[in-house]
């Protein structure tokens, strides 16, 4: 498989795509982490939920860079290190954005409700996904075609992982949406520091549109082996 041309095309586009996305994230986290604000993304955390009525929300702070989420299972948004105690226009767009999903959640947004629900299944499939595929393209190679249900599985479990990536992308375009209204509406970043707290939440978006584009792009090629195989034989 790993010498199959259209299998190392495919894992070059996505892994520059990739490093693509991620360099540019970086660069906009730093370079907005200079601009100074009054308030701490905790702050700005706290004051949105406050402003969106909700009260059931905690927020805390965890290691690591870039690591900040919303847990809709503990209602809590995780704001990492550079992020929770910073004033910086970086740390409010970061801040806002888990926010945002927090007020989803508060919301019932439709596609957060099944990206939630496909948590658990994802959980399941995403491990056993690549073993069986590795197992069903091995069996039809070893049994000239055989087995071609073995890879059909495998394909399947797999699908699921591409459905939740493909779900995600609405779940994190609106977030930024609600974080950006909310910064402007309430003046804590306007006119130029709104365009840089967009600028900046574009390019986190951008990496989860690789990650959907990338699961795609393994989804179409096991499925174009599967057809292969079948109208081979």
């Amino acid at each position: 498989m790993v010498y199959d041309p259209l299998y190392l095309v495919i894992m070059l586009a996505c892994m520059a795509l990739s490093w693509l996305a991620s360099s540019q994230l970086q660069r906009a986290f730093q370079r907005y982490s200079q601009v100074p604000m009054s308030l701490t993304g905790r702050e700005i955390a706290l004051r949105m939920l406050a402003d969106a009525g909700i009260r059931d929300v905690e927020v805390t702070g965890v290691p690591g860079q870039l690591t900040d989420h919303y847990n809709p299972a503990t209602k809590r948004v995780n704001l990492s290190e550079v992020v929770y105690g910073t004033r910086s226009l970086a740390a409010a767009a970061v801040a806002a954005h888990e926010c945002g999903h927090a007020v989803q959640h508060a919301k019932g947004y439709s596609a957060l409700k099944m990206r939630s629900a496909l948590v658990p299944v994802v959980q399941i499939s995403s491990n056993l996904a690549q073993y069986v595929i590795m197992a069903g393209i091995l069996l039809m190679g070893l049994a000239q075609g055989g087995f071609p249900w073995v890879l059909l599985l495998g394909i399947i479990l797999f699908a699921f992982s591409t459905l939740f990536s493909l779900v995600t992308l609405p779940v994190e375009f609106d977030a930024s949406r609600r974080a950006l209204l909310w910064l402007e509406q309430t003046g804590v970043a306007r006119g130029e520091q709104h365009d840089m707290a967009k600028d900046a939440l574009k390019w986190a978006a951008m990496t989860y549109v690789v990650a959907a584009i990338a699961s795609l792009g393994h989804l179409f090629y096991y499925v174009m082996i599967f057809l292969r195989a079948r109208n081979n034989n």
